[in-house]
C-alpha cells in the first residue's frame, strides 16, 4: 500500500513540472549583400536577421560581394550580427566575388566565416588614410609623408575594431591589423590557410555540408549547427529597402532635392499652377529623406542652398554677374562637400554637380527672371485695366448713362451730368457700372 501511495505521489509530482521540449529549429536563410554597404544594405541586413529570430532559423548565411561602403552603416551591421541569437555564416561567393574594405570587416563579425573558390578579401584601410598637408609642410619630413593626426585616429580605430573581432571568433589577429594597416588581400585558400576563414566552399551544398556538426557561440550559448538536408530559404530585399538602396545614390538624391526646388520656385514664381508645386514637393522630400540617410555635411548643405539662394538672386536684382558667379562657386563647393565620405560610390559625381549648377543658373535667369519680368509690366485685363482709363460718353441722363470702353459699351454714373460725345475718366468699378468723372470741361454738361 506504501508503495502504491508513493507511485502516485510520484506521478503528481510530474504532471506538475512540466517535460522540457527541445526547442525546434527552422529553415537555414539565406541573403545576398551586394555593392556598396550603406543605408540599404543595413537595413536589409537588420530584416533578415529579425525573420530568422521570428522563423526560429538555423542559421543565416549573407553572400557577400562588395567593394566596401560607410563606416556608419558597417558598425550597425556588425553590432547587429554580434548580438543575433540566430548564428550568422557569412560567406564571399560566387566565385570572381570580394569582400574588400567594409565587407572584411562584416566577414570578421560573422560567427563563421566561409569563402568561394575564386574569391577574394582585405584591403581593409580607412578610405581617407593616405591624404596629406602642403608640400614640405609638417606633414612632409625627408621626402616622406607623414600621416596626420586625423588619419592616425582613423587608421587606430580600424585595426582595434577589427583585431577585437578575430579575438571574438579566434581568427587571425595579425593578419586582420595587417588588412588594414598595409590593405593586405587574401585569395580563399590562402585566407583557410592563415586561418582567417573557416570554410571554403563552392556552391551552398558544399557550404552546408561543411556547416553541419559545427559548434558557435551565441551570445552565451554554445549551439551545434545542424544544417545538412535542412531546407534553405532565400530572403530578398523588401520594396522600402530597394527604394533606399535607389535613394542612397547622392548623385539621385541631389538631382531629386534640385527638382523639388526648382518646382517649388516656379510655383511661388506663378501661383495657381500647382502641378510645379505638387511635383516639387515629393521630389524635395524624397531628395532630403536620401541625403538624410548618407554621411550629411551640414556646411556642404549651406553653401548648396546659399548658391541657390545667390542665383536667383542675379535673375530679379541684376548685378552683372557678380551674385550668379559667386552662387555658382558657393553651389560647386558646397556640392563637392555635401557627403562627409571618402568612398567612392557615396560620392557625388563632378559631372552631375556642374551640370546641376548649369540647370540651376539657365533655371534662375531664364524662368524665374521672364515670371518676374511678366509680373512687373501693367495689367492688361480686369478692374486694375479699367481704373484710370478714358471713356467716350455714347448718352446720358441725369447721373446716369452709357460709356464706350475697350470696345465695349458699359453703363456708367457719375455726380454729375455729362455731355455725349464727351469724355470721362473711369475712377472705379462696381460690378458692372463704371463710376466716372469728367475728364475735361467739354463733357462736363452745362
Amino acid at each position: 500500500m506504501l508503495a502504491a501511495v508513493g507511485l502516485w505521489g510520484l506521478a503528481l509530482g510530474l504532471h506538475a513540472q512540466p517535460m522540457a521540449v527541445p526547442e525546434g529549429r527552422g529553415p537555414v536563410l539565406l541573403a545576398a549583400v551586394e555593392g556598396p554597404i550603406g543605408p540599404a544594405a543595413t537595413r536589409h541586413i537588420e530584416n533578415v536577421l529579425a525573420e530568422a529570430r521570428e522563423q526560429r532559423a538555423e542559421a543565416v548565411i549573407l553572400r557577400l560581394n562588395t567593394p566596401g561602403g560607410l563606416v556608419t552603416s558597417t558598425r550597425d551591421i556588425v553590432s547587429s550580427i554580434l548580438a543575433s541569437p540566430v548564428p550568422v555564416v557569412g560567406w564571399v561567393a560566387p566565385s570572381g566575388s570580394h569582400a574588400a574594405s567594409a565587407g572584411t570587416f562584416i566577414l570578421y563579425a560573422t560567427h563563421i566565416a566561409a569563402m568561394a573558390p575564386g574569391t577574394n578579401i582585405g584591403a581593409a584601410s580607412p578610405v581617407s588614410i593616405g591624404g596629406g598637408g602642403l608640400p614640405g609642410g609638417e606633414d612632409e619630413k625627408d621626402g616622406e609623408k607623414k600621416p596626420s593626426t586625423m588619419e592616425n585616429k582613423a587608421m587606430n580605430d580600424a585595426v582595434s575594431f577589427i583585431r577585437s573581432l578575430a579575438e571574438v571568433h579566434g581568427r587571425n589577429v595579425e593578419w586582420a591589423e595587417k588588412a588594414v594597416r598595409e590593405a593586405a588581400t587574401l585569395t580563399a585558400t590562402q585566407a583557410l590557410d592563415l586561418k582567417v576563414i573557416d570554410i571554403v566552399a563552392a556552391d551552398t551544398g558544399a557550404l552546408l555540408t561543411a556547416l553541419d556538426g559545427r559548434t558557435v557561440t551565441t551570445g552565451n550559448v554554445n549551439r551545434t549547427l545542424e544544417t545538412a538536408g535542412r531546407a534553405l530559404e532565400t530572403v530578398e530585399p523588401d520594396t522600402l529597402t530597394k527604394v533606399l538602396a535607389v535613394l542612397a545614390n547622392p548623385n539621385l538624391a541631389l538631382i531629386l532635392m534640385m527638382v523639388g526646388v526648382y518646382g517649388l520656385l516656379f510655383e511661388f514664381a506663378s501661383p495657381g499652377i500647382v502641378g510645379p508645386g505638387v511635383v516639387g514637393a515629393i521630389c524635395l522630400i524624397l531628395g532630403l529623406y536620401a541625403l538624410n540617410q548618407l554621411p550629411l555635411n551640414t556646411a556642404g548643405l549651406v553653401l548648396l542652398l546659399l548658391g541657390i539662394v545667390l542665383m536667383i538672386a542675379e535673375a530679379f536684382t541684376p548685378t552683372f554677374g557678380v551674385l550668379g558667379i559667386g552662387g555658382a562657386v558657393a553651389f560647386l563647393i558646397g556640392g563637392g562637400m555635401l557627403i562627409d565620405t571618402d568612398v567612392p560610390e557615396f560620392q557625388i559625381s563632378w559631372s552631375v554637380l556642374i551640370g546641376a549648377t548649369v540647370v540651376t543658373g539657365g533655371f534662375a535667369l531664364l524662368v524665374l527672371g521672364h515670371a518676374w519680368r511678366v509680373h512687373k509690366k501693367p495689367v492688361h485685363t480686369g478692374r486694375d485695366d479699367m481704373v484710370g482709363h478714358a471713356a467716350k460718353v455714347l448718352d446720358w441722363s441725369g447721373t446716369n448713362g452709357h460709356v464706350w470702353l475697350h470696345g465695349e459699351r458699359w453703363k456708367a454714373r457719375a455726380d454729375s451730368p455729362l455731355v455725349p460725345g464727351g469724355t470721362a475718366r473711369v475712377i472705379a468699378l462696381d460690378g458692372l457700372i463704371l463710376t466716372v468723372e469728367p475728364l475735361d470741361d467739354s463733357a462736363e454738361a452745362p
